[in-house]
């Protein structure tokens, strides 16, 4: 049984997928499996997939049904005690695992272990993430983990790992939300476990667009996402918290995408209270305002500056 199985929901990523793996293939910790579950790709991922050759790769192939039911499907395949997802497009430095292991090791009760990580924004602007608590070099337990969350997300699709057996128990991604079941799971894990950090910076995330637009069913299922811990948030202020700045975040979208009932909707349920001075008053411009800060931040980025809403 290896210690970790890496776990890869694979669509249409021709451009990321070789790097992607073979930077797992690099890891100086050894004891691993890699499982890749291809959700259907029409592109060359598949192809360019199998031309890397290693015992420890196996690829599983279905037809598209979205990345919750292929991260299960990897995850049911998978033989290892540990898993730790690795979207497509993400690249590890080759100490991820071996970091992993070393958190694991510091608190193994734990329900999630997050490495620190770098978020790619273009070719030439890599920042690093930043969460809202303290920390040095040395390994912790987040003492709120869903208010440490609201700028960026400390667990991520590709820094973190958990025991399968946890995952099990928890009921697995939600295959009816077509986005945001990685943010989902991490909410069941943190509301029944503790979360621990590893300081270090092992992943680099590619997040070339953070508000890019969204179709209206995908902001939909946000919204229900979102909506489902409706009771836990009247009990956990910091959850309510941190879920309002993800409904802050749905209301742009839906403002710059038309979708004026769901805004009004999204709107009412905001504690007001939870966001920042930049939030309030986002929230509040007109819809040709937001598209053209959007354009703005598309410049600056483009010259290696970075503006955010959330800090």
């Amino acid at each position: 049984m290896p210690f970790f199985s890496v776990i890869t929901p694979l669509y249409n990523k021709e451009d990321y997928i070789e790097a992607t793996i073979k930077s797992v293939l690099n890891q100086t910790f050894d004891d691993f499996e890699i499982v890749i579950v291809d959700d259907g790709s029409t592109d060359n991922s598949l192809k360019i997939l199998s031309q890397i050759k290693s015992s420890k790769i196996n690829i599983l192939v279905q037809e598209n049904q979205g990345p919750s039911v292929a991260r299960n499907k990897a995850i049911a395949n998978a033989k290892g005690k540990y898993i730790a997802p690795l979207d497509a497009d993400d690249i590890w430095r080759e100490d991820h695992l071996v970091e992993l292991k070393s958190l694991i090791d510091s608190f193994p009760n734990a329900g999630v272990f997050c490495n620190n990580y770098k978020v790619k924004l273009n070719k030439n602007l890599t920042r690093n993430a930043h969460f809202n608590f303290d920390f040095a070099t040395s390994h912790l337990i987040i003492p709120d983990f869903f208010d440490a969350n609201i700028y960026n997300y400390i667990a991520s699709s590709s820094s973190t790992a958990f025991l399968k057996s946890s995952f099990i128990e928890l009921g697995g991604y939600n295959t009816s939300l077509r986005t945001g079941q990685d943010l989902d799971l991490w909410i069941r894990f943190a509301l029944k476990y503790e979360i621990a950090f590893n300081p270090k910076a092992t992943m680099i995330y590619n997040n070339y667009d953070d508000l890019s637009l969204s179709k209206s069913e995908l902001n939909e299922t946000r919204y229900n996402f979102i909506s489902s811990y409706k009771k836990e948030e009247e009990k956990n202020p910091s959850l309510k918290k941190y879920l309002d700045v993800n409904r802050f975040a749905l209301v742009l979208r839906c403002k710059m995408n038309n979708e004026n009932e769901l805004y009004k909707k999204v709107q009412t349920e905001i504690n007001y209270k939870n966001l920042n001075l930049k939030q309030k008053i986002l929230i509040n411009s007109p819809k040709f305002i937001l598209h053209f800060l959007k354009k703005i931040q598309r410049v600056l980025i483009k010259n290696k500056m970075y503006l955010t809403a959330y800090n």
